[in-house]
C-alpha cells in the first residue's frame, strides 16, 4: 500500500496526465487506457486511484480551474495601478493561440457541463470568480477616479468575461478571423469604452 504522500503525488500525476489527454484528444471517446498511456502506467494503476473515469475528469476540471485562476491572479497582481492591472487582466484571459493547452482543456471540460452537475458547478464557479476579478479592478479604478463606469461594475465584469470566452473559443477553434492579437484589441477597445479611460 502506498504511503499517503506517495498516493497524493500519484493522484496528481494522473490528474496532469488526464488533463493532457483531454487537451490533446478531447472528451469524446476518452478512455482509461489513453490516460494510462499519457501517464506511462498501466490502466489498472489508473483504476486503483480512480475507479470511475468521471471522478478523475472532475478532479482534472477542479485542478484546471484553480491553476488557471491562480496564474491569472498572479499576472494581474504584477503591475501597479488600475490601468496597468486592467491591461494585464484583458491579456490574461485569452488563449495564446489555437494550441493553448489550458484553454483547450477548459473548453473541453465546460462542454460536458450540460450533462454533469459537478462540471456545471465548476464552470459557473470559474465564470463568477473571473467576473469578481474584473469587478474589483473596475471598482478600484472608479474609486481612484481613473475609470468612469458606463454600467454597474458587476454587469461590466460579466460582459468582459463573456467576451473573453467567446473570442477564446474562436481562437482555439482556428477561426482565421479571430487571432489573439485581434481579440485583445477588440476586448481592450470595449473596456476603454465602458470605463471611459483613453489610456487603456
Amino acid at each position: 500500500m502506498a504511503r499517503p504522500k506517495n498516493q497524493e503525488a500519484r493522484r496528481g500525476a494522473l490528474i496532469d496526465a488526464a488533463g493532457r489527454a483531454i487537451a490533446d484528444r478531447g472528451m469524446a471517446g476518452l478512455r482509461i487506457k489513453d490516460i494510462a498511456a499519457e501517464a506511462g502506467v498501466s490502466a489498472g494503476s489508473v483504476l486503483y486511484y480512480y475507479p470511475e473515469l468521471d471522478d478523475l475528469v472532475v478532479a482534472v476540471h477542479q485542478d484546471a480551474v484553480e491553476n488557471y485562476l491562480a496564474e491569472r491572479q498572479r499576472r494581474i497582481d504584477e503591475p501597479d495601478g488600475p490601468v496597468a492591472r486592467m491591461r494585464a487582466a484583458l491579456a490574461s484571459g485569452l488563449p495564446s493561440g489555437p494550441d493553448d493547452a489550458v484553454h483547450r482543456l477548459l473548453f473541453e471540460l465546460h462542454g460536458v457541463a450540460d450533462r454533469s452537475a459537478a462540471h456545471a458547478a465548476l464552470m459557473a464557479s470559474l465564470f463568477a470568480r473571473e467576473a469578481a476579478l474584473y469587478s474589483t479592478l473596475l471598482q478600484v479604478g472608479a474609486a481612484a477616479g481613473v475609470f468612469t463606469l458606463a454600467a454597474p461594475p458587476n454587469d461590466l465584469a460579466r460582459n468582459l468575461v463573456a467576451m473573453e470566452d467567446g473570442y477564446g473559443l474562436h481562437i482555439v477553434a482556428h477561426n482565421p478571423a479571430v487571432d489573439r492579437g485581434t481579440a485583445v484589441a477588440l476586448l481592450t477597445a470595449h473596456a476603454r469604452a465602458v470605463t471611459g479611460c483613453p489610456d487603456l
